[in-house]
């Protein structure tokens, strides 16, 4: 029956894919919302996956586009389907995938939103360094432009992950999968001023008993920082800013991506970097490269 399929799948992607809890959180709201979507039709409890085929995906796939849900999310919500399905088919539970019969809605591929050079340098500088939480605020901004780690990776980062003297970063990435990634000495330095001004004490704030004594980055009461968290930094630093806007933490990585390709960086050794499983994914930074380029030729060339 369904609802024992879906748990069945969902422990899979815990336990033996080792997806990040975000991940896991977007297969357990789409296939729930999929799940809630047939009950109620059937007026049932529970329903027998054998009796879903492509007419009932799709018919479920209409009622968001009429309820006017963005493309995006409706695609990602077939996508969940698809691997659901397709597990039942590796488990032996189901002969075919029917979701594989469903087109995906079409969607406009949006360039990633990236910083020119002296905009990321201006909202790097912008915590103040003489505070606790500045400094703090300053490491962070500085390593996220240094490394274009994701913030979820930047979070997870332990004191023992460092090595100061190389200036490398052990990083682990989506799915479990570990890269080392070097850093500048500009990160290094705002990261060792927050080490030794700053992090004692954040961890003094906190009972001796629940100190993260492990973690690099902490908030105020001494615990290991929220991607949460960072979120409301990046945002708070935006309005000081005045003329940097709909940037989000995800835009230093952006950043960092294209100034290195502009800067003749090899698409692979980005790829990298990046902890992109395909290529595909890092080619999306040409195309910004690619419209930067054409801006540039417009405005200089005398015949453009």
């Amino acid at each position: 029956m369904l609802n024992a399929q879906l748990q069945e799948f969902l422990q899979h992607l815990q336990y033996e894919r080792n997806v990040s809890p975000h991940t896991l959180r977007n297969y357990t709201s789409d296939l729930g919302q999929f799940r809630e979507h047939l009950l109620n039709i059937e007026k049932r409890e529970d329903i027998a996956v054998e009796q879903i085929d492509r007419l009932t995906i799709r018919e479920w796939m209409a009622g968001l586009h009429a309820a006017e849900k963005k493309k995006t999310s409706i695609a990602r919500k077939l996508a969940s389907l698809r691997t659901f399905f397709q597990f039942l088919v590796r488990e032996g539970k189901l002969e075919s995938n029917p979701a594989k019969l469903v087109a995906t809605p079409r969607i406009e591929r949006k360039l990633p939103v990236h910083l020119s050079v002296e905009d990321a340098i201006r909202f790097i500088e912008t915590p103040d360094a003489n505070t606790d939480l500045g400094r703090r605020d300053r490491a962070m901004c500085e390593f996220l432009y240094a490394t274009g780690i994701r913030v979820g990776e930047l979070v997870n980062i332990d004191l023992k992950d460092i090595d100061f003297r190389s200036r490398l970063v052990r990083v682990l990435g989506k799915r479990k999968k570990e890269r080392i990634v070097p850093f500048g000495e500009p990160a290094l330095q705002a990261l060792l001023h927050y080490l030794e001004e700053t992090r004692g004490v954040f961890l003094s704030n906190c009972p001796e008993a629940d100190r993260n004594m492990q973690a690099c980055f902490l908030n105020y009461q001494g615990t290991r920082i929220t991607t949460r968290s960072v979120g409301r930094m990046i945002d708070k630093y935006i309005k000081q800013c005045a003329s940097i806007h709909n940037i989000s933490p995800h835009s230093l990585r952006h950043s960092f991506a294209t100034h290195l390709l502009d800067s003749g960086a090899d698409l692979r050794d980005i790829q990298e970097l990046l902890g992109h499983a395909r290529l595909s994914t890092t080619q999306i930074y040409t195309q910004v490269s690619m419209e930067k380029m054409i801006e540039v030729y417009d405005k200089a060339h005398p015949k453009a």
